[in-house]
């Protein structure tokens, strides 16, 4: 992989990314090239086999600050004078290229782990919310906080939380744009669990991508595409593209595996074929 100005990425054992947003000066608020590696970054590791589960976290003390206002000014600016179409159909470009990379951890066919510690505003519920799992610290905060700046959210909240927490907790969150607390976003659903302290957060986050990676990456990655195709359709529609998903995958090498490895009392050695 390529070096990275904004992302850290460190490999734990054979099968586990971990992912961090590296501007901890600026509370790791999303800039232009965070955006870009954002997606350069879940691409590369989506097309490596040898990944099986990514965590994703923050450095410093925050999980991210949400979109760096000062540097979204100069990416922004440009297409908010005048009203010309040709600078609306500009600005209607930049919005889908930011939808397109902050939803990379949903377009991963490999499971993301969230780990949120400290504050978590705007365009970071944006870019959890595209994950497939969020743990917090005790101490996270929460803020779908664009209304506050004169912005419909506009990069995959409106669209994911509802899945997540449901219709009427995102209407809270984002007409409110109020800051909520670990508790409450686990009485929400917006996170799994609360783990005490930073560390102990990053272990948690590390083991549950290592439970993941210990498992079929074929079974996986079919569990997250059959949840993600088959969300908002009726449970016959579900049903139908399961059986038609097993009917093509479930002949595999790693079912002979876990037959195997059940019946001569061992761990299950998966290669994903």
């Amino acid at each position: 992989m390529s070096e990275w100005t904004t992302l850290k990425v460190e490999r734990h054992g054979e099968h586990v990314a971990e992912v961090i947003l590296n501007r901890p000066d600026k509370g790791n608020a999303m800039n232009p090239a965070m955006f870009r590696e954002i997606a350069e970054v879940f691409d590369a590791l989506d097309a490596d086999d040898a990944v099986r589960a990514i965590v994703l976290r923050g450095e410093g003390r925050a999980f991210s600050y949400g979109l760096d206002l000062q540097e979204a000014m100069g990416m922004l600016g440009p297409h908010l004078q005048g009203g010309l179409g040709g600078q609306r159909k500009r600005l209607y470009a930049l919005i889908k290229e930011l939808q397109h990379q902050t939803g990379s951890p949903a377009r991963c066919r490999k499971p993301v782990v969230a780990a949120v510690h400290g504050w978590c505003i705007g365009g970071g519920v944006d870019l959890i919310s595209a994950c497939d799992v969020r743990l917090c610290e005790v101490g996270a905060k929460f803020s779908v906080r664009e209304a506050r700046i004169g912005i419909v959210a506009d990069i995959g909240s409106l669209q994911r939380l509802p899945r997540i927490i449901g219709d009427a907790a995102t209407r809270e969150l984002a007409l409110t744009a109020k800051d909520i607390g670990a508790e409450r976003a686990l009485r929400m659903g917006l996170v799994s669990d609360v783990v005490e302290g930073a560390e102990a957060l990053r272990a948690r986050a590390l083991a549950e991508a290592e439970a993941i990676a210990g498992l079929s990456p074929l079974v996986v990655q079919g569990v997250k595409q059959v949840l993600d195709a088959t969300s908002g359709k009726s449970i016959d529609d579900g049903l139908e593209y399961v059986a038609l998903w097993n009917s093509a995958f479930l002949a595999s090498l790693d079912l002979g595996e876990a037959m195997a490895s059940f019946f001569e009392k061992r761990e299950p050695r998966y290669t994903g074929e």
